[in-house]
């Protein structure tokens, strides 16, 4: 019942606003790059490359990921880190474990390399259309998509909002001009239908096989925006955008790809710009506002996708906690994190500066995006392996899958000289934060496990040994991330200052591999310390997608277990957080310069008292300081 409902109208037109934005807007600029890699304009040599287009967006897109992907889920959830997740809760080997994190956080870092490239290159095809329009108007080209770029980084903080509800009207219009533009001009020739046939990809293959090749690089611009199929899966489900993709999308694609070839073939001239070819003269204006348009619609949805990343990865560990907001109070999947938003600002429009023209930039789009997926696919073969499923069909699938990105990826390669180092270059910085970051933590746990004690044992060893802490008249909350060890700001007031609060909560919470829900964060165990008057241990489980909220799960303590925590206040108790300082530390099989790097990212990060919702003024923060260790 609940697909079907997923699987309304309304979730479809959602599915075409938040979702397509991407792959939609590729007809802007995928062919125009293709053809200029293709050598002469020949029929031949049209109807071979888009053949190729049409079936790779077949068998990447409609079998890859709506076929395969989409059916693979993380309570709902889609995309790299919730295969990650999938596969931590596999039973696979540490070492598994370990190589499959690697890389998850290569996919995820090139992921952030796309969500650089494509709304520059995607608001520069759009605000190019000017040129087209007049020539006269070609230098406002590039201020007007800076300008455009800078108001959707700018007024991102206010999420989509009343704003939002217009993003499928208005993709709906886009993928109607997209499929009204082709046919009109398929009817002037429709000789082009043919491309629709693979026999013409194979011909031109045949015919020359190294520049074919070397297109591919050019092709995997037409099917970037796959992944934004997957990783959206939890916002729509699958019945909605597979729906959206089958019966809208793809073929008002087919209809767009196969006009611009028609265009091209009546016209070879027509190659330089075959999007805007297929437009009549009066209608320009009026589709470079819509492009332009699309292309904000698209740029929007991919950088929110940037923020989904880095939220994830800090819920998994791979990345600090970074500060995050809820621009919608109805939609809590909906996030804005301020540090990322203004680094990707600074990217993109540096990019935007650097390259200055969507052909330049499509030399830079095709690696992030081959690579993308090429990490997805094989992400989800290690889990079927794992899982040791027999589903032929699937599997048989996913390798056809693997297969072409492999090709996509190596044909790609040479493109990394010609401004491909580009999202390679931003892809590599992060994915060498998040492997510092991750293996930084391991050590940093390491470190403290040398010096654990459960808090029973604590407080037990008090007793033995004869002293009394003197116990003062409040509530102290004191926040541990694991129930088994006594959090050393209740170690230090114990032993050093030998003083202990009437009413002790011990508060710890687990993170899970799966996204989690409300009825986690609701949900609180609690665990008496029959031995030691007034201690109580509270517990709670978060999924990846979760933040703790100190104070609301104390509120929901209450409500569970009135008798148990009858006069604790939230609002009047003390807070304690246990803060861990890492130290740079020789010989523990991390390089120097890294260590530098992880301390560096742990004194920027979000402090605990923000990062757990606490009252600033009720708060105490306790470092302690450990070196790194080697890893256990």
């Amino acid at each position: 019942m609940t697909d079907r409902r997923r699987a309304g109208p309304a979730a479809v037109v959602g599915a075409l606003g938040v979702v397509f934005g991407d792959i939609g807007t590729s007809p802007l600029y995928a062919m125009r790059t293709i053809l200029g890699e293709s050598g002469p304009v020949t029929p031949d040599t049209v109807y071979g490359v888009t053949s190729t287009v049409i079936w790779s967006l077949v068998v990447v897109v409609t079998v890859l990921y709506v076929g395969v992907l989409l059916r693979e889920d993380n309570q709902g959830e889609g995309g790299l880190l919730a295969l990650l997740g999938l596969l931590r809760r596999a039973g696979t080997g540490a070492r598994l474990v370990a190589a499959t994190t690697v890389v998850a956080m290569v996919g995820a870092a090139m992921f952030i390399g796309d969500s650089v490239i494509t709304p520059a290159i995607s608001v520069i095809s759009a605000a190019e259309g000017l040129e087209t329009a007049s020539p006269s108007l070609a230098a406002w080209v590039l201020p007007v998509a800076l300008t455009i770029l800078g108001g959707v980084f700018v007024l991102q903080h206010h999420g989509s909002g009343k704003i939002g509800a217009v993003y499928g009207p208005v993709m709906v219009a886009w993928f109607a001009v997209l499929a009204l533009g082709g046919l009109a001009s398929l009817v002037q020739d429709p000789a082009a239908v043919q491309a629709l046939s693979p026999h013409h990809a194979v011909l031109y293959f045949v015919h020359d096989p190294l520049t074919a090749f070397l297109s591919l690089g050019a092709v995997v611009l037409a099917v970037t925006g796959g992944e934004a199929l997957y990783a959206d899966l939890g916002h729509f489900g699958r019945p909605a955008i597979a729906r959206a993709w089958l019966f809208a999308v793809l073929p008002a694609l087919l209809l767009a790809y196969l006009g611009e070839a028609s265009a091209v073939v009546r016209d070879p001239k027509a190659a330089g710009d075959p999007f805007y070819a297929v437009v009549p003269s009066w209608g320009t204006i009026p589709v470079l506002v819509l492009a332009t348009l699309a292309t904000v619609i698209a740029s929007q949805a991919v950088i929110a996708g940037g923020f989904t990343v880095f939220h994830q990865a800090g819920g998994l560990g791979l990345f600090p906690f970074l500060r995050t907001r809820h621009p919608s109070a109805t939609e809590s999947g909906r996030i804005y994190v301020p540090a990322v938003n203004w680094a990707l600002a600074v990217a993109v429009l540096g990019v935007v500066l650097l390259f200055r023209s969507s052909e330049r930039l499509a030399a830079a789009y095709g690696v992030a995006v081959a690579f993308t997926m090429l990490t997805t696919t094989t992400l989800f073969l290690v889990l079927d392996h794992v899982r040791g499923e027999r589903h032929p069909v699937r599997r048989a699938a996913a390798w056809l899958g693997l297969v072409v990105m492999v090709v996509f990826c190596a044909a790609a390669l040479p493109k990394i000289p010609q401004g491909g180092w580009a999202p390679v270059l931003i892809g590599a910085v992060v994915f060498v934060l998040l492997w510092t970051w991750w293996s930084g933590q391991r050590r940093l746990a390491a470190a403290r496990a040398a010096d654990e004690v459960s808090p029973r044992d604590l407080l037990a060893e008090l007793h033995r040994s004869g002293i009394e802490p003197h116990r003062t008249p409040h509530t102290a909350v004191f926040l541990t991330e694991d129930d088994a060890v006594a959090p050393f700001a209740l170690r230090t007031i114990t032993e050093q200052a030998q003083v202990l609060p009437e009413r002790v909560l011990l508060l710890s919470w687990q993170v899970e591999d799966t996204p989690g829900s409300e009825a986690h964060v609701n949900h609180v165990e609690l665990d008496p310390f029959e031995d030691c008057e007034g201690v109580t241990g509270l517990s709670v489980t978060l999924g990846y997608r979760e933040r703790l909220s100190v104070q609301h799960v104390l509120e929901c303590a209450i409500e569970q277990h009135p008798e148990a925590l009858r006069g604790v206040d939230p609002g009047e108790a003390t807070y304690l957080v246990s803060d861990s300082i890492p130290l740079v530390a020789k010989g523990c099989g991390m390089a120097v310069w890294r260590q530098r790097l992880f301390v560096l990212m742990a004194r920027l990060s979000t402090d605990r008292v923000d990062q757990l919702e606490l009252p600033r003024a009720r708060t105490i923060v306790i470092g302690r300081e450990f070196q790194l260790a080697v890893r256990s």
